[in-house]
């Protein structure tokens, strides 16, 4: 059978256990087809590029999926009739990913990194001029 991604964006105003029911809903509609969900990844609530239906931000989940076009078809029809998904994209894939997908992955390397105030490490460079007090701010 082909392999799918099937990324959606669901409403930000939904609790995440909501969020998950929709997950659990797409991999019920894929094995009622005759397929399998091989992976789901919930990457968070995320900010949009620019808003959709009134949202700024939308909870991203994905899902690896090995089954029939059929199967596919039939997700994409209940995504569209779902009020609560903003957005979705599936793709066809040659080969599932191994392990976390890039989006997990940069949030451990943003974690091990640590925020913006982080930034203790850098020492001066060097190249500035020592503040001196005009001559006639020091009267």
């Amino acid at each position: 059978m082909p392999l799918y991604e099937h990324v959606f964006l669901a409403r930000q105003d939904l609790a995440q256990a909501q969020v998950d029911a929709l997950a659990e809903n797409a991999t019920k509609i894929v094995e009622d087809n005759g397929g399998k969900v091989v992976k789901t990844e919930t990457w968070g609530l995320r900010s949009l590029a620019y808003r959709i239906a009134k949202n700024r931000k939308a909870h991203y989940v994905m899902l690896d999926v090995d089954a029939p076009p059929a199967a596919i078809a039939e997700l994409e029809r209940q995504s569209n009739i779902n009020e609560d998904v903003l957005r979705f994209l599936t793709i066809r894939v040659d080969e599932h990913e191994n392990g976390p997908s890039a989006m997990m992955r940069r949030g451990d390397k943003d974690r091990e990194r640590g925020g913006r105030g982080d930034r203790g490490d850098r020492g001066d460079r060097g190249d500035r001029v020592e503040f001196r007090p005009r001559e006639e701010e020091v009267e």
